[in-house]
């Protein structure tokens, strides 16, 4: 089968600079349009979790959206964040990204290294007397970082703090495209609001990131190629090894 059209479910990125090369290569098309959207939590929806985040003297982080909220948050209902506040991030850059709101050198800031498992290493023997508030989103199920903490017997409660919002896909023909690229279980989510009825047919799917896996079985839908993997571990390397050996 020749490919000649590829969709990927994300914002286009500024810089092309992975995807160039498998355009030229291959001679495809490649575009690009996001299935769902990231929206913080009103402040009437944060109060249906009764949590009062004034309890907590440390917080845990693992995206941008969820700082935005949190901030927002403290603002709508009037609570001052306090200096002496902790903040625990899974990467360095999500860490970073508090300069938006906070002085950061004037803070207790802590990162890991992408994986949970970090921030339990990181909240050691010296920070384990802290009450944690674990941010989280709607669809994060079950969350590894709960469990961790539940399993290193912390005082620590989660917090839905953004949620996502299905965009709308009814102008946009997915039988016009000869592969979807996904890289989240809201895709999949969205898919199915926007077209109830979609029948998978000849398009093929490409998956990125396990926790897509289970939300394309429950679709019924098939990924021609699962990454990351050894060979692929980012999309673009995904698509490219899939044309490599199909295009």
């Amino acid at each position: 089968m020749q490919i000649h059209k590829i969709l990927i479910s994300q914002k286009q990125p500024s810089n092309m600079v992975q995807y160039a090369p498998i355009v030229e290569q291959f001679g495809v098309q490649i575009d690009f349009k996001p299935f769902f959207d990231i929206e913080p939590l009103s402040s009437r929806e944060f109060r249906e979790q009764r949590i009062n985040i004034a309890d907590y003297t440390a917080v845990v982080f693992s995206s941008r959206h969820a700082i935005d909220a949190y901030f927002t948050l403290c603002e709508e209902l009037r609570i001052k964040v306090p200096d002496s506040l902790k903040y625990f991030c899974t990467t360095e850059a999500v860490a970073m990204y508090l300069q938006k709101h906070i002085v950061f050198r004037k803070r207790k800031i802590f990162y890991g290294d992408g994986t949970p498992s970090s921030i339990i290493s990181l909240i050691g023997s010296k920070h384990k007397d802290e009450r944690f508030l674990v941010t989280t989103s709607d669809s994060a199920g079950g969350n590894v970082i709960d469990g961790l903490f539940k399993k290193a017997g912390l005082n620590y409660s989660t917090a839905v703090l953004v949620k996502s919002v299905s965009l709308d896909l009814k102008d946009t023909d997915l039988h016009s495209y000869d592969i979807v690229a996904v890289h989240n279980s809201n895709d999949i989510k969205s898919l199915k609001e926007n077209f109830p009825d979609f029948e998978q047919k000849d398009l093929k799917f490409i998956s990125f990131g396990k926790s897509i896996v289970k939300a394309m079985d429950e679709a019924g839908l098939k990924a021609e190629l699962q990454a990351p993997t050894p060979e692929a571990p980012s999309l673009s390397k995904a698509i490219e090894l899939y044309l490599s050996k199909n295009g």
